[in-house]
């Protein structure tokens, strides 16, 4: 099945629209208002019936100069290499942006969705490396 979120421009576009058409199923579902930790329980679900390959909390090395300085665990890393990281917040700030993007560069991962399920629409932006 091929997803409307997908552009053959996009690196792994089928990947995250896949990821995107389960996360609106939970939506759908849920609705908003939640923890988000609701959420990601319910996407692990949706993603393991997509057939994708994920790991959810994934502990990542972050390093500075090269230099390991500590780990921080991603929501979750689909496919090998799109991070995706959820929210459950009323709507996205600049601050939730910043921290998508400096963790593409910091986890060495090409693609990263973040996703919130608090607003009364699913929200989700694209972030590429």
């Amino acid at each position: 099945m091929i997803s409307d979120h997908t552009n053959e421009n996009y690196y792994k576009s089928l990947v995250t629209g896949r990821i995107i058409g389960c996360a609106q199923k939970v939506h759908r579902f849920l609705g908003n208002g939640f923890q988000e930790v609701i959420y990601q329980r319910a996407l692990e679900i949706e993603l393991g019936k997509s057939g994708l390959s994920f790991e959810r909390e994934k502990e990542m090395d972050i390093f500075y100069e090269d230099i390991l300085i500590g780990h921080r665990r991603v929501d979750f890393l689909v496919d090998g290499d799109v991070m995706v990281e959820l929210k459950a917040l009323t709507k996205f700030e600049d601050v939730n942006f910043a921290q998508a993007i400096n963790y593409i560069e910091a986890y060495k991962v090409r693609i990263g969705l973040l996703i919130n399920f608090g607003a009364k629409s699913l929200e989700v932006k694209r972030f590429i490396k």
